[in-house]
This record gives structure tokens, C-alpha cells and sequence, in this order.
């Protein structure tokens, strides 16, 4: 289940823990290479062994396996940010409680912690941990304040609404105070789900929709609007002013649309003023263009047609 948390700059991210099995199994990969270096090097050191000090064999046995078993996830998560050669596999990642990136203090707390869960316990303390903890932590992540987390999850949810760049100009004018939050929850879920539907009841549930929001904003729809392509551009209306009150990098203010030529502002066709001739004479004025004709806009009581 995604783990909601607010950072400290308020932004609220979506944590997807990593289930047991895709931890498990990671794990098993790790080990797989980390025995794999075990084995190449006990083998190389079994070669030098016969030249060297026994004293200085030992050493070297010691610090490869400290190299091997704790060196290795706390290199590898410090330098790739939270993620070993399984966790790279299985699409995990180790981040901090508050949704950042693993730095090596966390990855040494997670190693050396570790190193006593999985060497010296057999398993067992990290297994009791994990199935423990609502978010699948072991010991060493409840220490370092760390959470593995799933980065390769599907896409889920009502795709963000999209706005015609031909509709813009009459989007920047619309007035959206009205429109409850609840209605516009519901017009995003039905744009999100509206392949799935049956044609008639698609049709017939978007007409509904569409009548209730042209009833509690202004102005009404263009002319030739169908409901869906109008409940996507109210709301992605809607989404970009809320953006734009919160700032956010990357997002348009308000106003930021251009209004197009059907959609032209009283004014925007500004009178060329008379330029003096060559002996100070002022020319005639050119003609004044005219704006195109308005589009006929429908009474704010015509509803959308009825399904056929």
C-alpha cells in the first residue's frame, strides 16, 4: 500500500514499499555476487598463502570478508543512492524516511547492522523485522531511518486532463469558482475510466457531467464542443490555476495563455494613428481592420445534446 508522507517543503510523495519477496529476493542476487567474490578471492589468498606469514593470512582473510559482506551494500547503496546489483535487478531503491536520497551515514548504519541480521542470526532477525514492520523494515532500516521502496511500479489513475491549445483563449476567461471539488473529482474519475464504459452509458454519463459543470461556470461551452473534450479542458483549467497559486517551478501562471483570434479581447485590435507624409502632411489613415465575426456562443441554459 503506498506510504503517503509530507516533506518538509510540503510536498507530499507517494512511497511504494518494496513487498518481502522482491526484497528476499534481491537479497539472494547480492549474495549470489558477494559469494561469487568470496570464493574468486579465498582462492587467490589459498595461492599466497604459501608464501606468506601465517599471521598476514589471516589478516587478509578478515579484512575480505569485512570487505566483501559489509563493504559491499554500503559502497554500492552510497554511490548508486540507495540500490545494490539486486535491488538495480528488482527496480528498488533504499531512500530516508523523509522520501530522500540514502546517504553513507544510512548505508553504514544498514551495513554494519546487517552484517549481524543476515551473518550472524542466519536470517532471522531481519525476517522477524521485516514481517513485524508495516513497511517491511528491518532492524538496520528502523535505525538508519531508512525505507526500500519500489521504483518500477505501473502507472495507475485518471490521466492528467489535457487542454486544446485551441481552446486556451476561452479557458483563461472561464470562471471556476463555483464549481465544487467534489463534481470536478468525479469528471476526472469518469475521463479516466471512459474507454471502459459501454458507447451509450459513456455518452449518456458524460452528458450529465457536462451539463452539471456548464451549469456552475461561465462562460458556456464553445459551440461544437463535445462533453468530454469540455470537462478535459475545464479541468485542466482548473489544474493549472491551482498550480500557478502554488508556484510551483515549470508551471504557467495565470493569464499565461494567449488569447487567439476567436477569442479576442476587447482592445485588441488597436487604430493605426496617421504618420506624417514627406512635407509634413499626414497621411490618410488605412482602414482599420475589423475582427473576424464572433463564434455564435449557445444560451447558458442550452444543455449538451441528448445521447442518439
Amino acid at each position: 500500500m503506498p506510504d503517503d508522507l509530507v516533506t518538509g517543503e510540503a510536498v507530499v510523495l507517494e512511497l511504494r514499499p518494496a513487498t518481502f519477496a522482491s526484497r528476499a529476493l534481491a537479497l539472494l542476487i547480492d549474495f549470489a555476487v558477494q559469494f561469487a567474490l568470496l570464493s574468486v578471492t579465498f582462492f587467490a589468498l589459498g595461492l599466497a598463502l604459501a608464501v606468506l606469514d601465517p599471521a598476514l593470512g589471516v589478516t587478509l582473510v578478515l579484512l575480505t570478508v569485512v570487505a566483501l559482506l559489509v563493504g559491499y551494500p554500503v559502497a554500492f547503496e552510497t554511490l548508486t543512492r540507495g540500490r545494490s546489483l539486486g535491488k538495480m535487478a528488482l527496480g528498488l531503491r533504499v531512500v530516508r524516511d523523509d522520501g530522500g536520497p540514502e546517504q553513507f551515514r544510512q548505508a553504514l548504519v544498514r551495513g554494519l547492522v546487517g552484517f549481524g541480521e543476515f551473518f550472524l542470526t542466519s536470517g532471522a532477525a531481519a525476517l522477524i523485522s521485516s514481517l513485524a514492520s508495516a513497511n517491511g523494515k528491518r532492524i538496520g532500516d528502523h535505525l538508519a531511518g531508512t525505507l526500500v521502496i519500489r521504483e518500477r511500479v505501473p502507472q495507475s489513475g485518471a490521466p492528467v486532463a489535457a487542454l486544446p491549445p485551441a481552446l486556451a483563449g476561452w479557458a483563461a476567461g472561464l470562471e471556476l469558482s463555483a464549481l465544487p471539488d467534489a463534481l470536478a473529482l468525479e469528471a476526472r474519475a469518469f475521463l479516466g475510466r471512459a474507454r471502459q464504459l459501454h458507447p451509450a452509458a459513456r455518452r449518456t454519463l458524460g452528458v450529465r457531467l457536462a451539463d452539471e459543470v456548464r451549469a456552475r461556470i461561465t462562460p458556456g461551452p464553445p459551440p461544437g464542443i463535445d462533453p468530454e473534450s469540455y470537462l478535459s479542458a475545464v479541468l485542466a483549467e482548473r489544474r493549472r490555476r491551482e498550480l500557478a497559486r502554488m508556484q510551483l517551478p515549470g508551471h504557467a501562471r495565470p493569464g499565461a495563455y494567449a488569447h487567439p483570434t476567436p477569442y479576442a479581447q476587447p482592445g485588441a485590435y488597436a487604430q493605426p494613428q496617421p504618420q506624417p507624409g514627406p512635407y509634413g502632411q499626414p497621411l490618410p489613415s488605412p482602414p482599420a481592420p475589423t475582427a473576424p465575426p464572433a463564434r455564435p456562443t449557445p444560451p447558458p441554459d442550452a444543455p449538451f445534446a441528448p445521447p442518439g
